[in-house]
This record gives C-alpha cells, sequence and structure tokens, in this order.
C-alpha cells in the first residue's frame, strides 16, 4: 500500500509511521512531509536521520537507513522496478541500503539493491544504479564517482536542521 503522508505536525507524522504503518523510525529521527511511502514495515530509519520534504520512500524489498543521514527533498528510494527484458513486464528489485551519514541529495534517485557507503555523498539530480563506496561522491545519470569527502562523522540535528561535526 502506497500512502501519501502530508500532516503538518512532525510529531503526528511520526507517531502515524511508527504505530499506524509500523515504520521502524528511531525517535531522534525527522521525516518531514513525504509525497510517497510504499510498505512502511520495511523501512528502519537510524536516528539523527532527517528525511526532506517531497522524498518518495519504497519499502517493498526493504529500507535500511543509517544514523545521521541526510535527505534532500524530492529525493526518491526504489526497491522494486519493471525489467525491461521481460516479456511480461515483471518486476525485479532488492532492498537499498544507506549507511550512516551519508548524503542524498535533492531529486536524487537510488534504484534497487544499492548500497550507499558510509558518508558518501550522491549529488543532485543522480541517478544511482550500483553501489557507491564509504566517504565517495557521486553524481550525474547513472552516477559516477566525482570526488571524496572527508572522513568525518556528521551528526544531524534535526531539531534545528544543522550539522555538527565530532
Amino acid at each position: 500500500m502506497a500512502v501519501t503522508l502530508r500532516l503538518p505536525s512532525a510529531t503526528i507524522r511520526s507517531c502515524v509511521l511508527r504505530f499506524g504503518f509500523g515504520m521502524q523510525l528511531h525517535p531522534a529521527a525527522h521525516i518531514y512531509m513525504l509525497r510517497d511511502v510504499r510498505d512502511a514495515r520495511q523501512i528502519q530509519v537510524g536516528a539523527g536521520t532527517i528525511i526532506g520534504s517531497g522524498c518518495i520512500l519504497d519499502g517493498r524489498r526493504g529500507i535500511k537507513i543509517g544514523k545521521s543521514v541526510n535527505f534532500s527533498s524530492e529525493a526518491c528510494v526504489w526497491t522494486l522496478q519493471h525489467d525491461p527484458q521481460s516479456p511480461s513486464f515483471d518486476i525485479a528489485g532488492g532492498p537499498v541500503e544507506i549507511r550512516d551519514h551519508a548524503w542524498i541529495s535533492m531529486r536524487a534517485i537510488i534504484l534497487p539493491g544499492v548500497t550507499i557507503g558510509k558518508g558518501a555523498v550522491v549529488a543532485a539530480g543522480a541517478v544511482v544504479t550500483k553501489d557507491v563506496d564509504d566517504w565517495t561522491i557521486v553524481g550525474g545519470v547513472p552516477a559516477k564517482k566525482i570526488g571524496a569527502r572527508n572522513q568525518t562523522k556528521y551528526v544531524l540535528d534535526a531539531h534545528r536542521n544543522a550539522a555538527w561535526f565530532i
């Protein structure tokens, strides 16, 4: 079941996602108004993670999001898609994992079966079709390595929507 969650209260949104739809949402995570959530029971969100407005989370094959991950607005994570080689347009896919301290920028798209490494950055508008190594910056369509990120533990403060470093 897909649901659009545009409740104006972060507290109510969190409660609906946790208790109404079964999302494994850490109490210290913050979710803005989502565009679409599919099978919330298969989605785990770690402490300090911020998921921006208009994001799509397709949990049908499982999404695991680590601690202090930042999703900018309108980012999409897909765990299922149609198989372009199938004569009957069958579906194929796999779980997605986004490890601690990663940043998924605005309108980035992560496709099924991908792992985003610890501290990695996915640039705005990128389409990720393959795993991204730890502390790597990727961009483009399809996403390719365009740089490296400092190996600092970036920690998000969901209440002030700002990052600080440890």
